[in-house]
């Protein structure tokens, strides 16, 4: 975990969103979202939108945005449909016919690319792109098994296993669809998507970002992604991601910063200083216990969460929940 003396929206030229959970869920705005974003670009940091969902163009998530109260342009989006058709568009000969296993999402990034999306496996494509669709139907899934079966080469847009349910639990996501072919074939697809390195480069290439930071709510993706792309990233707890998920992290999903929503880019962020095997941030001291994790003092819980996370991640083990809940309750988060 870092420090910094300077806002984050000023420490960094570019933050790489991740939407649902961070700006909005579902279509609703995730409180502090749009007022801290605007704050953040008027401080000169631009924003990008990288989103794994590959079902909607950029045009769709721009619009979106906006109606959540977050200004965009479709070039402000990433997706994983576009990290998809660039994979594609380097392996294949330009013009190459892919078959889509999805939406109007992947069928425009290809387009983009200059590839063409067809529908059925009696073309003998050489690539099946599969992605999240809500209207994705037992024939087209059989058709990509059958281009795969026959040699086509397989992408996943992503391997997110579920997606948010709104207020009802997950929903089965592209990961668990991509089952369907994987298991019929046995061929297992090359993802592009959170938390695989073809996305981030995508986002990098898309901003030029220099000093990028990667914001998300989810460990697995968001923050395992930023690892495999050697950026620092941020955690907030406005989506899936709790406090006690945070503090047991393995060392690839340990976020490089915490803060409660989107606010936390507007501020510094205070160095964690370990002294005598205690780590203190803010007012707060945390230190290890026996089996468990003590924490003390005063100010600004998410300081006593920093220090307990510096404590909880001094080993490359994660520490059992248990250890934890103690301190953790005495933040009452």
């Amino acid at each position: 975990m870092k420090g910094s003396d300077r806002p984050l929206s000023e420490a960094y030229d570019v933050a790489l969103l991740d939407l649902d959970g961070v700006v909005y869920v579902g279509r609703r705005p995730v409180p502090a979202a749009a007022e801290s974003l605007a704050k953040a670009r008027a401080a000169g940091q631009r924003l990008a939108f990288v989103t794994n969902n590959a079902s909607r163009t950029p045009s769709a998530v721009a619009a979106l945005l906006t109606e959540v109260g977050v200004p965009a342009e479709a070039s402000d989006v990433v997706t994983s449909a576009q990290a998809a058709a660039r994979l594609l568009a380097e392996r294949l000969p330009a013009g190459s016919e892919v078959l889509v296993v999805g939406g109007t999402g992947l069928r425009h990034a290809l387009h983009q690319q200059g590839l063409r999306p067809v529908s059925t496996a009696s073309r003998r494509p050489p690539a099946v792109v599969q992605g999240f669709h809500p209207g994705l139907g037992y024939g087209l899934l059989s058709e990509g098994a059958q281009a795969v079966s026959m040699g086509a080469l397989f992408v996943g847009s992503n391997g997110d296993l579920t997606i948010p349910g709104g207020e009802g639990p997950p929903h089965p996501g592209n990961g668990a669809l991509l089952r369907v072919i994987s298991s019929a074939t046995g061929v297992e697809p090359v993802i592009t998507g959170k938390p695989e390195r073809p996305l981030h480069q995508e986002s990098i290439l898309r901003t030029g970002a220099e000093r990028p930071l990667v914001v998300g709510d989810r460990l697995d993706t968001d923050i395992e992604g930023a690892h495999n792309g050697g950026a620092d990233s941020l955690l907030v707890f406005t989506g899936v991601t709790g406090h006690l998920q945070a503090l047991t992290a393995p060392p690839h999903r340990r976020p490089t910063y915490l803060a409660p929503d989107l606010s936390g880019l507007l501020v510094p962020h205070p160095e964690t200083v370990r002294e005598d095997g205690a780590h203190r941030c803010g007012g707060w001291t945390a230190r290890r216990d026996g089996e468990a994790f003590a924490l003390s003092g005063s100010g600004d819980p998410h300081d006593g969460l920093r220090a307990l996370a510096s404590a909880a991640w001094e080993s490359e083990e994660p520490p059992p929940p248990e250890a934890l809940t103690g301190a953790l309750e005495s933040l009452s988060l």
